[in-house]
């Protein structure tokens, strides 16, 4: 069997001002041809899952590219047509290829495209036809399209959040393709949404509503030719007519059933649509909550700012909650990390041990998160940003912060940055020198991913929107083509 594998992967927050370009996607990674293999096999990732299906199974592997750019504004028609190309490409050179498998988002907008993914599964399916099985990963906030579903033959959805079951979905997605191109199973798959931008408590699966879901969508995988069910809690920061959670459900031939399967789980879904999982503090009572703070040596106190998290598209240079922990005097904190690279060129040319001053964060758009602070402190780091995760989210891929400086002021350290990237990893603090467990507090840009790494060693977790792109009062967000009424918008 000759299967074409790829991966073109980025969530779009069509808020942001910061659009992402070709070379937005070789800041995390970018892998074309034999190299895919050669960096990926072995992590968790779902091209490692395809890989490891592929290599048993004896398939004869096409590779295209494999990338994923970190949350931004739209995907540029150049990087689109360049970076998705290479897919279309190997598709028109390979028309005989026996089944495609493929790791996307599902939350992709490019300038041109709203349902970025839509289109791709539909050009390829243009250039296939339609006997050709494709199988699609998707991320768990995947905003899935009618148009997805029916030019895909399977859609695998993560079932984790913090995602740390890629590599798992991958192999689920290939076992399946497998059967498909043996002529054992037909797969066929179906959608179902309502009138709601939010829901299920935004997919966490360590407490909340998703819990129960996706219990009953693994029941029904039980059931009789169905072969994949999964649930999405779809991406809010998304300004499309598609956004908000969705049920697929992936059987063997056409059946009513599946459609009655996909709308009972959205019953499910818009009946728990108010529920939530866990406070969210302000800046003020998260400083507050840290100068009171006495824990046991090891287990700090750690605190996401998930009105700034970069892995939702926000710039990663808010200030507020920065702000607040210094106007409350706490100490003993390390922050991660603070995108500012006009930071980082001044920190490294002052060099390590120097006294500097200088403007720190709030240069994006100052609108979200505040302003730049004004700082005085000593450069304790300044180097490169390279690092390798060590999981559980993304074990073994290679990533980098590009050049990075720490600045320590009034007790609080200060991990500069250059790439925009989420603080998800305890190596994306120990590059620039900070050990996270021997630090009294933490503070990550991060909304729910933090937790894989950094809930093991936490002696307390606080959580804060400090205003930042994502934040959680979405009345600030303009909307101009999301399909409306809609919950929490418009319906309570």
């Amino acid at each position: 069997m000759r299967v074409i594998v790829g991966q073109f992967c980025h969530e779009t927050n069509t808020f942001s001002v910061q659009k992402a370009d070709t070379e937005d996607f070789a800041k995390l990674f970018c892998y074309r041809g034999n190299a895919v293999a050669a960096k990926l096999a072995g992590t968790n990732t779902e091209v490692s899952g395809f890989l490891d299906v592929a290599e048993r199974e004896g398939w004869q592997v096409v590779h295209t590219v494999a990338t994923f750019a970190n949350p931004s504004g739209k995907v540029t028609d150049r990087a689109w047509h360049e970076l998705g190309g290479i897919i279309l490409d190997a598709a028109r050179a390979n028309p005989d290829v026996d089944g495609v498998l493929l790791a996307l988002h599902g939350a992709m907008v490019t300038e041109t495209h709203d349902d970025a993914e839509g289109q791709l599964l539909e050009d390829l399916r243009g250039i296939l036809g339609p006997k050709v099985p494709i199988a699609v990963t998707l991320d768990l906030h995947a905003n899935v399209s009618d148009r997805m579903a029916a030019h895909a033959s399977a859609l695998v959805s993560y079932r984790t959040y913090p995602h740390v079951d890629m590599r798992e979905r991958g192999r689920e997605a290939a076992e399946l393709l497998a059967r498909a191109m043996a002529g054992k199973v037909r797969p066929v798959t179906v959608v179902a949404r309502r009138p709601q931008l939010l829901g299920v408590a935004g997919g966490r699966t360590d407490a909340g509503p998703m819990l129960g879901v996706l219990a009953r969508a693994r029941a029904m995988e039980a059931e009789p030719g169905v072969l994949s069910v999964s649930i999405n809690a779809g991406f809010a920061k998304a300004d499309i007519v598609d956004a908000g959670p969705t049920a697929t459900v992936t059987g063997d031939g056409d059946d009513p059933r599946w459609r009655a399967m996909a709308e009972e789980l959205m019953d499910m879904v818009w009946a728990t649509r108010a529920d939530r999982a866990g406070a969210v503090l302000t800046p003020a009572e998260a400083a507050a909550r840290a100068a009171a703070w006495t824990g046991e040596p090891g287990r700090p106190l750690v605190i996401a700012d998930t009105g700034d998290n970069p892995g939702g598209g926000a710039y990663g240079d808010s200030t507020s909650l920065l702000a607040a922990l210094l106007d409350a005097g706490v100490t003993g904190v390390a922050l991660g990390s603070i995108r500012d690279p006009e930071a980082v060129a001044a920190m490294t040319a002052a060099g390590v041990g120097a006294e500097i001053t200088l403007d720190v964060g709030g240069k994006v758009d100052p609108v979200f998160g505040g302003p730049p602070l004004r700082l005085t402190g000593t450069v304790v780091h300044a180097g490169p940003g390279e690092y390798t995760h060590e999981g559980p989210m993304w074990a073994g891929l290679e990533a980098s912060l590009g050049p990075i400086a720490v600045l320590r002021t009034a007790g609080i350290d200060v991990l500069c940055a250059t790439n925009l990237l989420q603080l998800l990893d305890r190596n994306m603090f120990r590059i620039g020198g900070i050990e996270p467990t021997e630090r009294r507090i933490l503070v990550v840009k991060s909304s729910q991913h933090f937790r894989a790494a950094f809930g093991p060693i936490a002696g307390e977790i606080l959580v804060v929107d400090g205003g930042g792109l994502t934040t959680r009062d979405y009345s600030r967000m303009p909307f101009r083509r999301l399909r409306r009424p809609i919950f929490p918008l418009d319906l309570q």
